[in-house]
């Protein structure tokens, strides 16, 4: 014999949410007394049908055991029009009826049946309008630099805090841990060290990962820290990056006084340490930084450049690598050995034959000969240049570049309005525009000129000499590091040698 069947739900325990108990009981008064089964699914939400109550109850349905659905509202069973159409086709199918309390309609008329379908589309409405309200307070406590939740970052704890008189949590940095961290950046940053080598060094000296159940390091641990720009001293070069990236900035050039980390966010709100950036948002974090921020964007470039870098990044038999390129297709030159002799040769030209005329086979001791001599010249000619100039980390080429970036923000803004401005509107904005990137090339004339003086000023020679006294002694890692402070790149050919100096 068939029974009727009554169905609670209650997604959140609340003061003012009704309960499930009280659902059963108004639901009871539909059977008259009569026999009934209780179903029950206790924190679960109504956006799906994935609830192990319900889906027994539907079991009990399919069996022929159940003559009525009975409700206290129809959005306990679902909020959902697609689940709902496909939960009333089944119930239709073996000839259920279905009855909301609250509305005080059931499906055994045509007039309950389209009421029944309006009522369904308004609580879906209503479920989209709650997901809409909650999406948007999200995206506004993120921009403002609220804690959002989820997993503490490596070297950080939390601790309270308040922002605009609202409770929430900031990130403390753990100092052990932080020192940790800017030895993982400080090692990255060197071009011949990759995530591999920080995770072999950090296992093989015992130092653990507390923030992982094993306690070891991973390569996608390390990854992710490497990316993430919670942990950056941000400054004005910070913003440039991010700028040029495409990345949206919630906060003005200003902003970035050096202290501060960031979130990053993708378009859905999340925070995430990716490796494109176009299209994501950045806001200052209520946090302090704990890597300065050259050091960040040396290793986040190496990053973003991951396909170039990969290649040069050991040296085992030749301190060269990397800098030598060819100077018809531009590839890399790599060492080949032939009867105990080494050779740089055109990696395009092996790869395919007929990519590259190539540049033949270089004897590696010639050209290694002659750049050590290029080298020592170079040290020479900057010989008398000692210590470091003031003009090196002058705080006024800091404070140009964030002048010359509101300059920019401004005219953007004049000119988002002009879709909407009369004409007397216009010519006040074209004048203002004008006037400001009058001021904006100003700025970035004399920025210019602070750069070219930082070029040609005094930098630290002191490694560098030393390094040259011993050459023979040192490593091939060693050699590619002085390499790389002073050049860019190398075009090399039977012919002709040209170096790209840093300097």
């Amino acid at each position: 014999m068939r029974e009727d069947a009554i169905y609670a739900r209650q997604s959140v325990d609340k003061v003012d949410s009704i309960s499930i108990e009280s659902q059963i009981e108004y639901c009871k008064y539909e059977t008259r007394g009569e026999p009934c089964r209780v179903f029950q699914d206790k924190g679960y939400s109504g956006k799906n049908l994935d609830r192990p109550e319900f889906q027994n109850m539907i079991a009990a349905i399919r069996r022929g055991e159940i003559k009525r659905v009975i409700c206290y509202k129809l959005d306990r069973c679902s909020r959902s029009i697609l689940d709902f159409a496909n939960m009333m086709e089944e119930l239709q199918r073996y000839d259920v009826e279905f009855v909301s309390c609250t509305e005080k309609f059931d499906t055994s008329s045509p007039m309950g049946r389209a009421m029944l379908n309006i009522c369904i589309v308004f609580a879906q409405l209503e479920r989209e309008t709650i997901q809409q309200r909650v999406t948007d307070a999200y995206h506004a406590r993120s921009q403002k630099g609220f804690y959002m939740g989820g997993r503490v970052p490596y070297a950080f704890k939390l601790e309270p805090y308040l922002i605009q008189g609202k409770k929430t949590a900031r990130y403390a940095v753990c100092e052990d841990e932080a020192e940790i961290l800017y030895q993982i950046y400080l090692q990255y940053s060197d071009p011949q060290v990759s995530v591999g080598d920080i995770v072999k060094y950090l296992e093989e000296n015992g130092i653990r990962n507390s923030r992982s159940k094993d306690g070891h390091w991973s390569k996608s641990n390390v990854s992710s820290i490497i990316k993430n720009p919670i942990y950056v001293k941000s400054d004005i070069e910070v913003y440039h990056f991010f700028k040029n990236q495409g990345t949206n900035i919630l906060n003005e050039p200003e902003d970035f006084i050096g202290t501060n980390g960031c979130y990053l966010f993708t378009d859905s709100g999340d925070k995430r340490k990716t490796l494109g950036l176009e299209g994501h948002k950045l806001v200052i974090a209520p946090h302090k930084g704990i890597v300065p921020s050259d050091i960040w964007l040396k290793c986040r470039r190496k990053c973003l450049n991951n396909k170039q870098v990969a290649k040069p990044l050991k040296a085992k038999n030749t301190w060269l690598a990397g800098k030598l390129k060819c100077p018809k297709c531009g590839y890399g030159l790599i060492i080949r050995k032939w009867k105990n002799n080494r050779y740089y040769m055109c990696s395009h030209r092996l790869n395919n034959i007929d990519a590259c005329d190539g540049v033949g086979a270089l004897i590696a001791e010639d050209i290694e000969s002659i750049i050590y001599e290029a080298l020592q010249a170079k040290v020479t000619e900057l010989g008398t240049l000692s210590g470091r100039a003031s003009i090196y980390d002058s705080p006024k080429l800091g404070e140009l570049k964030i002048k010359i970036a509101q300059c920019q923000k401004d005219i953007e803004n004049l000119i988002s309005k002009m879709e909407l401005a009369n004409p007397t509107l216009m010519r006040y904005i074209n004048e203002k525009v004008k006037e400001i990137d009058e001021k904006k090339c100003s700025l970035e004339r004399e920025l210019r000129q602070l750069e070219d003086q930082k070029r040609s000023g005094k930098i630290d020679l002191d490694v560098i000499n030393n390094c040259m006294d011993y050459w023979e002694k040192l490593s091939n890692p060693d050699k590619l590091t002085v390499v790389d402070a002073l050049i860019i790149s190398i075009s090399a050919s039977k012919d002709e040698i040209s170096i790209q100096w840093k300097l």
